[in-house]
């Protein structure tokens, strides 16, 4: 049994907001659940000692806006000075910079994401072609022959790519290569990639006043989630919580 200062937490309401808290067992779904009501009834108490109205569920509107009153009257809002801005512009010059662009060709060995041994052929193949290219086969040749993909019908070109064109896994890859025929295939959720590499044009620096009003933005927000953490550990500090303990969670929240 978990209680807030008296107000009890049903099982029954843990176990209907699991839906809400996908993870990677029972148990750790219903430790999520639970931190949530806890949190949830914490709002709850001190909005009401605040005189914050509290919605229930048989009234018009949503019975959550409380929260951002609460939140809103508890918690200061930081705003990010000129100074804290351009440090960190001047600590983190990667961050700013305009996409890189490649210019690539690939063929695509498809296999499905679950046949493993559909994937464990595809890679044989993607490692064979690679092993050809190097020895001055033609990858346009390979692509019309080989590739699953459309682009075949153009020698497997994929014309300029910039970034978030494509599908994550391949994109780190992808800009991660130096010009040339990538030594090794590249797995993906369709299958295996044999790439050739044919030019990359790297990202140039943004000006400090082009991007200081999203690093504001950026950092002011990441102040406020702080805050907001720190403000429930306050409150479940304060309050009489029994059968539930926010130190054995590891929760994110409070971090």
């Amino acid at each position: 049994m978990i209680q807030v200062n008296s107000v009890e937490i049903a099982e029954k309401d843990i176990l209907a907001e699991m839906q809400y808290h996908p993870a990677d067992s029972h148990e750790q779904a219903m430790a999520q659940a639970a931190e949530a009501l806890v949190i949830g009834e914490l709002f709850t108490q001190r909005a009401k000692e605040l005189g914050i109205k509290v919605l229930d569920d048989a009234e018009d509107g949503s019975k959550d806006d409380f929260i951002e009153v609460l939140i809103e009257q508890e918690v200061d809002r930081p705003s990010a000075d000129e100074a804290f801005c351009r440090q960190y512009f001047e600590q983190n010059p990667e961050r700013f910079k305009t996409s890189p662009i490649v210019e690539a060709r690939h063929i695509l060995l498809a296999a499905a994401p679950d046949d493993d041994l559909e994937r464990v052929n595809a890679k044989r193949i993607a490692e064979q072609l690679i092993e050809q290219l190097n020895q001055g086969h033609d990858l346009g040749q390979l692509a019309r022959q080989y590739s699953s993909c459309p682009s075949k019908e153009t020698g497997g070109n994929l014309g300029q790519l910039s970034r978030g064109q494509t599908v994550p896994e391949f994109e780190r890859q992808l800009f991660a290569a130096e010009e040339g025929v990538m030594k090794y295939p590249v797995e993906t959720r369709y299958g295996f990639h044999v790439v050739a590499i044919d030019h990359k044009i790297d990202g140039k620096p943004l000006p400090y006043d082009v991007v200081k009003d999203k690093i504001a933005e950026y950092l002011e927000e990441k102040v406020h989630r702080k805050a907001v953490s720190q403000y429930i550990q306050a409150l479940a500090n304060e309050a009489d919580i029994k059968g539930f303990d926010f130190a054995n969670t590891g929760s994110p929240l409070l971090q």
